[in-house]
């Protein structure tokens, strides 16, 4: 991985545009070619992300799913931000789509008529062996041609076998503290684990 000087780095903040960020600066840019770059500061070991960088480890997230049929942003680059501090970052083309957290906000309708799908969707990444940790509403993508893809996918694991019940239980609980955390209180959550569990009597 090279290290991006700081005149390049200071091109990509002017000519670009902060997507995201916090308290220690920006988190993602779109760039003035479209493209995204996504920072990641490891707040503690920093030994272990100079060693196994989170931007390559983003990136072979994304070559998994992809390996996968899961449809997620096409990767490009891998570079050094801070060598001294474990600050990666990696380029790559947005995944087409709109989040299912501004489908459920903005076309409430539409949200609840795909809910049947999207539980299908979590289902067969269980049944892949694919436990997400930030699985929400903000990290799965309704694509245009149909279907569903994923975003920020740094925190996820790869099983060999289907997931446990114990942790299919513990990643839909992790779906459910995004909801109370951003007060979504009237989210069809009954309905959802109705879905999930009809997608698993049909897959069964």
């Amino acid at each position: 991985m090279r290290i991006v000087t700081a005149n390049e780095w200071q091109q990509w903040l002017a000519q670009g545009k902060v997507l995201e960020q916090d308290g220690r600066g920006p988190k993602v840019i779109r760039l003035a070619d479209g493209q995204l770059l996504k920072v990641f500061r490891p707040r503690r070991r920093l030994w272990l992300a100079r060693l196994l960088p989170p931007a390559r480890r983003f990136v072979a997230n994304a070559n998994r799913l992809q390996a996968c049929r899961i449809p997620v942003p096409q990767m490009g680059e891998c570079f050094w931000l801070d060598r001294g501090q474990a600050v990666s970052a990696c380029l790559y083309n947005p995944l087409p789509g709109e989040s299912l957290e501004q489908l459920y906000r903005e076309d409430r309708r539409r949200f609840e008529a795909l809910l049947p799908e999207f539980a299908a969707f979590v289902h067969q990444l269980h049944r892949r062996g694919i436990y997400f940790r930030s699985l929400h509403l903000g990290n799965v993508l309704r694509l245009p041609e149909g279907g569903f893809g994923l975003i920020d996918f740094l925190d996820i694991r790869f099983r060999r076998g289907p997931l446990s019940d114990r942790l299919v239980r513990r990643n839909l609980a992790h779906l459910r503290g995004y909801l109370r955390r951003n007060r979504i209180d009237d989210f069809p959550w009954e309905a959802l684990l109705g879905a999930y569990r009809r997608a698993a009597g049909h897959a069964a």
